[in-house]
This record gives C-alpha cells, structure tokens and sequence, in this order.
C-alpha cells in the first residue's frame, strides 16, 4: 500500500488514521503472544467512517480488524491489514429501557461503566470478564466473553438481544429475533444480506450436517463453548427444530470476533440489581485436585461465582505492593484457594448458606480454612482473583506462562479428572502450570511456563496445543471456553469437529465476506499456530549498561518485556486507581504503560542504531508520563514506567544533550538559593503579569500557570534562629527531612510540622544534607541523582533507627529513600539504603506508627466538628498508602475524613508546568479532583500532601489546601 492512497483516505475521515511507525507498534500486539504489523490504525469518528473504511479496503484489497480495549488473549485483533480502533468515539450508551431490561450501546462501552450507568434504574449487565474495567462491549461480543459470574449469567451470548452492523459490501444491516416467516423473507432477498440467510438455511436445514453438528461439536452439559462459529446453537431454532426458539444471527455473531460483520450497535437483555448481601467463602485446599472436588459440593449451594486461586498464582501476589494488601484472609500457603461467592436478600440467609456450605466440606475432609469475607473485604479478594492473568508475568527472566491452552472448558463434573490427566501431561514435558478461574464453570485457565524465545519453547508451544485438544475431545469439551479460537486455536478447530463441520464454517465466512476483508485468518484459514509471535524462535535478548538497576528482572529490556498486554492501565477515572493518568485524560492508547511499555520493547528488540534509546518513537510515548508510579502499584506485571522513563531520559540526552529547560527544572534548588537571596524580587517576577509572562516565555512554561514563590526566609534559617525543644516530657527525638520544597517554598508548613511534633513530645532534629534529588530523577539526571542519594544515604545511615527514625513532609522527596535510593545504589551500599529505608516515612506513617503505640492521643486535641476531604499523592499511593493520613487525621474526636476518589492531580511536579502539558494537566484534574473540590462549602477543609498536588488545586479551583500537619496543629486543643 502506497502511502499517497492512504493520506487519501486519512484526508477523507471525519476520525483519525495513522501509518507512522509508533501507532503501529502500538497496535501490533494486544494481550496475546502475537505480534503482526499492521498497515495503519484507524479511529473512525461515525458511520461514515466505518463506510469510507470498508470501501477503501474492498477497492485495495485489503483487511480491517476491528478492535476495542485490545485485551484478547488468542491473537484477535493482531493483524497485517488496518486495525479499525472503536475505543475512542463509538461509545454511547443510547437508550435505556427500565421496563423492558434492555439497553442500547455503541460498542466502545465499558462494560463497568455500563453498570454504572445502569445502577439507578436497578438493572444490571452480568456477564463480568477480569478485564471488565476496560473491556468494552464490542469485545465481549466478539469473543464472547464470560466471566467469573457465568455460573448465573451464562456468556455474552446468552445477553445479545439484537445487533447493527456493516457486512463486507459496506451495507448496514439489523439482526435480531426472527418469525419464521420473517427468516424465509430475508432469504427470498436479492443482495448480500439474502445471500448469508440462504447460506445458512441450506446448512442447516441439511439433516446429515445437523448429525455431525450434533456428534462433533462439544458436548451441551459444556456453558463454555466457543469453539469456531456457534452453528450447533444458531440451529436449535423453530427455522430448523422443532423448539419454540426464533432465529437470530446475533448467536452466530457472539463469538465471531469481528470475522463476518463490523458492530456498530448492540442491544443487550439486562438483569435486576444482585441480591444486596455478599459473602465470600474462602476454601483452603492442600491440591488443586482437592479444590477441584470441592467445587462440586459448592455448586450445589447456588454460588453467583466459584473462582480458584492455585499456589503458584498466590506466590506472585506476595511481591506486588497492591496485592500484598489484598492477601488478608489467606492462612499458611495453601495449594489453591476456591473463593465461593453467595449472595442472599438477608444477612441471616447469607450466614446460614455460608455455614451449611462450610460443614459440608468439613464433613467431606475437604479443606482446612474457611474464611468467610463480606462487606469492602469482598472487593480486595476478587481484586487479588482478577489481578492473576498479569502478576503471571513476573517470573524473572524468558520463561512466562503463555496463553496457549488457557480457557479449556469440560462438563464440570469432569473437571478434577481432566485436570489431573491434563498435569500429566504437562509432567511428561517437565512442565508445570499455573490453575486459575472459573472452577465453577468447567474452566481453568491454565498457563505453561515456556520460553518463547527459543527454538525449542517455539515447538513446544504447538505440541501442548495438540495434545491438550486431544484431551479436551476425549473429554467432549471445548478447546477454548471464552477467550475464542482467534489464530491461536483455529489451526485446530478441524479436528476438534471434523473436517466437515469446519467445511461448513469456512462458507459461512465465504457467504459472508467473500473477499475476506474482515479480520482474516482468524477462526477458518489461519495461519500456523506458532508463527507470528511476539517472540521469535533464537531471539536473544540484549543487555544494557544502565545507572538504575534493573537485576531483579534481569535488565531494562526484559523489565519492559513484562508487560504482557492485558491493558490494566486503560482504567478510566470512573472505575478508579491511578494508572495511568495522561490515558484518562486522552484515552488514547498512545498514553498508557501498555505502549509505553512495547514501544521500549520494540525500539530496544530491533534498533540498528548505536544508541538505541536515542528513539522519537520512545520519545512519542514517554512525552505524557507523569513518572505519577501509579503503574509501579498498580501495574500487576510491575511494569515500573516512571523508572524506565527516568532511565531512557538519561540514556536519550547521552545523544543528544539536556534541554535548556530540563536543566532548569533540575537546578530548582540551586536556583532557589540564589533566588532566597533577594525572595522579594523573585516573586515580583512571577506575580506581575509583564515580567511573569516573559520568564515563563523564556524558560517554556505555561503562561496560564502561576508559579511556586519563595517565602522570606528558609526553613532551615528558621529553625536555626527560632527551634528550642520544649522542657516538657520527650517521647523521643525524630531526624526531619528538609526537602527542597518545604525548605523555600513550603516554610510555613514545615514550621508547622516541626511545632507539632514538638507539642507531641518528639525533638525534631535537622542536619545539614543533600537536597532529595526529585528534580533530577523527574528529568532523568540519573549521574547527578546517584550522587546525591548516594551522599544522603552516607549522611543518615549511622544515626537514623527505629528509635529515632527519618520522616519528611513532601512525599516525593521523602519516599525516593524507599524507591529510587534503592535503584540507583551500588552493591556494596544496597544493604545500607535498604536498612535506612526502612526507617524513613511520611509525617503521617509516623505520626500513625506513634498512635498505634498510644503515645499520641485524642486527648491532645480539639473536639470541634470538622469535615475533610483529602486528596493523596501519586507517591504515597503507589509505594506507601494513603490509610495512614487517613487515620492521623481521624485522630480529633470529631473529625471526619474523606478521601477523594480521584487519580493524580495533574500537576506531577514540573510536567503541569510545562507549556506544551498544561491543558492535559488540567484535564485530569477536571476528571475528578477539581469537580469535587468546587463542591465542597467553604467549611469543608480541603487536604492534600503534595506541593505540587496543593499547587494544582489552587490553579484548578481557587480553594486552598492544606497539609495534613497543618490540620492537626490547628486541631491542638
């Protein structure tokens, strides 16, 4: 394809098309292990679009791939042709219908948000995938998702009411419930739409191609049955049957993943709210066998779901800073763990179920802890359930499990024999694999640790396939139970229903899509199952000498590497976290720690060049960090972006110089000292609009923005000339941080702090050291980060423990000693950071530490009525938590904390400044935090940690926010 033909075309859209080398990147992987390039990524803005695409590529001959949140996991949306991206404009929620439980939506719904939607009309969408806080309806309706729930809710399917789309001619067609009449009237048409009824009807009005539909495909007692196009299911209809049942198509297109019709609309079947009370049971097992037999006596309690947890899963949790916290109910290190959720219309009903269900397995000597979880705990455990498809990815070095046989599905009462003859299997290749999910439903995913890179790992990826799917046909099962047969499977769809079904499902694509424009080789005529891998066969992986260490997943590219594309990071600030901000705000999936992640990937795979960090395309992407590490948390393959980042910048300025301006903001401190020296005249500068505007012209920030000013004096001269410990009775004594914004910018507040403390009892000590270094890890001076935090550790390591530990105020600079410290150290000195690490925190983590003891009381504060809302930082949320602030703040008898639930200000130190980012710093802090703010009556005291986090609401809002210390000094009584 020539690239004037497609500037033609770019040029023709109301939407967006891209054809340089970073969208394509971007768009060549999803969650899958298949990687393809394709020729462009459209983002078609309306029906004319979608149009001017199908016509485009009938004229050249060429594919499109439809694609939503590109989470699929058999190869779906990877293609060579235009990958056609609906995320972004086709998103509506169009009509609701209370009366008749039904909604209309685009497909670029969110399948949570919907909910969401749908909650005040006390109706609800059930089918729930792992990835339901991104996944979005076009692709639960391709691949025909089900979901943990699907033990009541069935699959997508089940929901699929009627649906609009466009055929492969570019004609818009309707498909729903059809009389029998209405069906012959389709067929008696004279175009294409005519042409794929009377396909149908002649295969499945054939009485011998009804036998082998009904001898080869999977058993019925299967709910999970996604193996090629659902022709077993569309004929049991009164067309065809003697059933009570009408024809829709929509059976036909559910599970089709975009290969015979592009989606434009979809109306949906939707259910009452659940039962308002929840419990989740809990199982310990000492086998997944065990667990396996277990799921059968739970089954005959009515779950709403029965999820399974094997070992190998729970192990990965222990080394993710979000699913540390969520591993509460957990006892000893069972082998698996069956969650079995229960839902009832009373507490009472909830607890005798709950209970019965226990004694049973009791009674059966099946398990040996039995947890029962209800209330804000039921959302940490599935949190910790849903968060297994990426936490698989952590396993150091080439080894991964890979998603090869991941969603077999068998009659639930099969289920512990087939897995205990599908580990055999497994055993005879010195495998072993990871057992999570839908326990409940006859099916596990189950992962294989493969190295991918290798020759050998290539082949072996093709033989489990093979003799797994003769032990899913012995069984009668399905080869995949709701990820979809994609490229990965279709090689083996003729086998797992005989050549003559699978006959029938190559006319069924021809009658369709004759010149196979919609995602080809996808289900029928795909290609070899192990080729076009994200990894190919000899690959090595290349080394790196880098300032930060990257040794605990063996080097920077294979840091990277651990993204393996489940799309985590395309959270939305609806359903919260967050990771990644700049995505919320764009949506553009240029803007997440997916892409982030692969273009680092790509860039550092196959650049030619010396320096391969010397990349516009890496640079493209990492433009929109905000280093905010909410990905460090997060990301549950522990993709850390602020840290790659940090060390691509300074890996990039070896080629290519610091920038006047990145050398600005990293000088913030010796600036400042200067600048201390006449304050006044420096916030002259930037307060009077013709000298203010200049400098933020000269040094490229943004004229909208005000700037931090200085106060009259430093915190350190203060403390000099005004600190005396008080005579009263010390607790102790505590070393404070003097970061380098409280110490110019944040004096009062620092004063504060070091007056409260000292009202509570504590000696505040303040040494001479190094600035925190914040400002040159933000801008990747690694050099001169190294060496500052290399003389700090130096500095404190002999005098700071645990009985007289490290606190700061600003939680960036304070929280490097536990983040970046560690990363830049040197061997010898690893030991020495870690140990100083542990004694370094937040005010708050302190000042909470010392509550839990009892040493700070009530007692010592005002009983006055106060209302706050805290907004925490990025910092704080990714590498401590924002539970401490919460508590401290608690502390005053009447005090009444809420946290808002918003993501990163927006301001994430120097990026809200620059000029070319203001307008998307600010749109994240108009997602949720400035909103919020502006609600709030004058009394209602607004809270925030950062600097910069206090600096943006201000901005944003006009309102003040103050610093935790603050509040309390104020709240002594």
């Amino acid at each position: 394809m020539r690239e004037k033909e497609l500037t033609e075309l770019k040029n023709a859209l109301a939407g967006e098309l891209h054809y340089d080398q970073t969208y394509k990147s971007l768009y060549a992987t999803d969650a899958s292990a298949y990687r393809e390039m394709p020729m462009a990524v459209a983002f078609p803005k309306d029906h004319n679009d979608l149009q001017l695409l199908i016509s485009f590529a009938n004229r050249h001959k060429i594919s499109l791939i439809p694609r939503t949140a590109g989470t699929s996991l058999a190869g779906q949306v990877v293609g060579a042709g235009i990958i056609v991206d609906v995320s972004r404009y086709f998103t509506g929620i169009l009509e609701v219908n209370e009366e008749e439980k039904w909604v209309r939506v685009q497909p670029g719904v969110i399948r949570d948000e919907l909910n969401m939607h749908l909650k005040p009309y006390g109706l609800y969408f059930g089918p729930e995938t792992s990835t339901a806080n991104r996944a979005m309806i076009g692709g639960m309706i391709g691949n025909n998702s089900c979901g943990s729930n699907s033990v009541i809710y069935g699959s997508t399917r089940e929901h699929l009411i009627a649906v609009n789309a466009f055929l492969s001619d570019g004609s818009e067609v309707a498909f729903q419930a059809l009389t029998d009449e209405q069906f012959e009237k389709k067929c008696d048409q004279s175009n294409l739409e005519g042409s794929i009824y009377k396909n149908i009807k002649s295969i499945l009005s054939n009485p011998a191609n009804q036998v082998q539909i009904d001898e080869n495909f999977p058993k019925k007692s299967v709910p999970r049955r996604n193996t090629g196009y659902a022709i077993d299911l569309l004929k049991h209809c009164s067309v065809f049957e003697e059933v009570n049942e009408p024809f829709n198509f929509c059976k036909l297109i559910a599970g089709s993943e975009g290969t015979l019709a592009f989606i434009t609309e979809a109306k949906l079947a939707l259910q009452p709210l659940p039962k308002a009370y929840q419990a989740l049971v809990c199982v310990h097992f000492i086998s997944v066998y065990e667990s396996l037999k277990g799921n059968l006596i739970a089954l005959k309690y009515e779950p709403t779901a029965c999820e399974l947890m094997d070992n190998y899963i729970l192990e990965c949790t222990k080394g993710n800073i979000q699913q540390r916290q969520n591993r509460f109910f957990i006892k000893d290190d069972p082998q698996a763990i069956l969650v079995v959720e229960l839902r009832e219309e009373s507490e009472a009903e909830l607890m005798k179920k709950a209970n019965a269900l226990i004694e049973e397995l009791q009674q059966e000597k099946m398990g040996y802890h039995f947890p029962i979880v209800t209330g804000p705990d039921t959302k940490k455990v599935w949190e910790l359930r849903k968060a297994g498809l990426g936490l698989l990815s952590n396993i150091p070095g080439d080894a991964k499990p890979v998603p090869v046989i991941e969603d077999t599905a068998v009659d639930v009462n099969d289920l512990p024999e087939y897995i205990r003859d599908f580990n055999e299997i497994l055993t005879k290749h010195n495998l072993y694999c990871v057992h999570y999910a839908h326990a409940g439903s006859g099916e596990l995913h189950l992962r294989p640790i493969i190295n991918l890179k290798t020759q050998e790992g290539n082949e072996l990826f093709k033989t489990i396939l093979d003799e797994i799917a003769h032990l899913v046909k012995k069984y009668k099962g399905s080869l995949s139970g709701e990820h979809g047969d994609g490229r990965l499977r279709g090689e083996f769809i003729p086998f797992m229903i005989g050549d003559a079904n699978y006959q029938l499902l190559k006319e069924i694509k021809n009658a369709w899509d004759p010149n196979h424009l919609f995602n080809p080789g996808k289900i029928v005529d795909t290609p070899p199952m192990n080729s076009s891998l994200r990894y190919k066969p000899g690959q090595e992986t290349r080394e790196f000498d880098t300032t930060m260490n990257f040794s605990q997943y063996q080097g920077i590219l294979r840091s990277a590497e651990l993204c393996n594309g489940s799309g985590d990071c395309r959270k939305t600030h609806l359903t919260g976290g967050t990771m990644c901000p700049s995505y919320m705000a764009t949506k553009n999936e240029k803007d997440t720690t997916r892409a982030r992640a692969n273009i680092l990937r790509e860039v550092l795979t196959n650049s030619t060049k010396p320096n391969p960090f010397d990349s516009k395309e890496i640079k493209e992407v990492m433009d929109l960090c905000l280093s905010c590490k909410g990905c460090k948390s997060e990301c549950p393959s522990n993709v850390d972006v602020g840290k790659l980042k940090a060390e691509w910048q300074h890996q990039y300025y070896k080629s290519n110089g610091v920038p006047f301006r990145t050398q600005l903001i990293a000088s913030f401190t010796r600036l400042n000292k200067l600048a201390a020296l006449m304050p006044g005249l420096y916030n002259f500068t930037f307060t009077n609009p013709i000298t203010s505007k200049l400098a933020k012209l000269i040094s490229g920030f943004a004229i909208e923005r005000s700037m931090p000013l200085l106060h009259k004096h430093t915190l350190r001269s203060w403390y000099k000339k005004n600190y005396n410990p008080s005579a009263q009775k010390r607790i102790g004594a505590v070393y404070l941080f003097c970061d380098e914004f409280t110490n110019f910018n944040d004096v009062e507040i620092g004063v504060t702090t070091i007056k409260l403390l000292d009202r509570l009892g504590y000696e505040v000590r303040l040494i001479d050291h190094e600035e925190s270094g914040r400002t040159f890890l933000s801008k990747g001076l690694l050099d001169k980060a190294k060496t500052v935090a290399k003389r700090n550790v130096d500095i404190f390591k002999s005098i700071i423990s645990e009985e007289t530990p490290l606190i700061g105020i600003e939680p960036s600079a304070i929280l490097s000693f536990r983040d970046e410290y560690l990363d830049l150290a040197e061997t010898v000195d690893l030991e020495t950071a870690k140990k100083l690490a542990k004694n370094t925190f937040l005010i708050e983590e302190f000042l909470e530490r010392e509550i839990k003891k009892g040493l700070i009381t009530e007692s010592s504060f005002s009983e006055d009525k106060k209302v706050i809302k805290f907004h925490g930082h990025c910092h704080q949320k990714a590498l401590s938590s924002l539970v401490p602030t919460k508590r401290v703040l608690s502390l005053p008898k009447n005090y009444e904390v809420h946290m808002i639930p918003s993501g990163c200000c927006g301001m994430a130190g120097s990026f809200g400044y620059e000029k070319e980012k203001y307008e998307v710093s600010m749109n994240i802090g108009e997602l949720v935090l400035f909103p919020t703010v502006r609600q709030q009556p004058e009394d209602v005291i607004i809270a925030a940690n950062g600097t910069s986090c206090r600096h943006q609401i201000k901005d944003g809002t006009t309102r003040k926010a103050l610093h935790p210390v603050e509040i309390l000094y104020a709240a002594l009584s």
